[in-house]
């Protein structure tokens, strides 16, 4: 068996987030999904598992972090484009996320933000390292 990531979320609408997920291109698997968790596919090996609080806290060995107001971690998904990269993000901001800071262009690599009803951020980016300096 291949290695696979699987990022664990707690959201408070479940159903408001799965759409967000799906508008920024992630599929549902059904398998493992039910009325208190939903498993998101980003890839053949990249998971999102988002749950609600209450299935959460179950799994959970810590107070739950405030990601409204608090940043716990910011998760990076790589594309194949820029064009992809503000797709994903422009699809996500229309259906509700909120992009908190404008693209950011290192000439290898462009990236943006956007973070979902609870405040979970991701970073949507395309990199092109034969444009990294010192590869030329």
């Amino acid at each position: 068996m291949q290695s696979q990531v699987f990022i664990n979320l707690a959201v408070k609408d479940l159903e408001k987030s799965k759409e967000l997920y799906l508008k920024m291109g992630f599929t549902v698997n059904p398998q493992f999904s039910d009325d208190t968790a939903k498993c998101l596919v980003w890839s053949e090996n990249i998971f999102v598992m988002i749950m609600t609080v209450e299935k959460f806290k179950s799994f959970a060995t810590k107070p739950l972090a405030d990601t409204k107001n608090n940043l716990a971690g910011i998760f990076s998904l790589s594309v194949e484009s820029v064009e992809k990269v503000n797709e994903i993000v422009d699809n996500a901001v229309q259906a509700g996320g909120i992009e908190p800071k404008p693209i950011q262009d290192y000439g290898f690599m462009q990236m943006r933000n956007v973070e979902d009803f609870d405040g979970h951020t991701w970073e949507i980016f395309y990199m092109d390292m034969s444009k990294f300096p010192g590869n030329n």
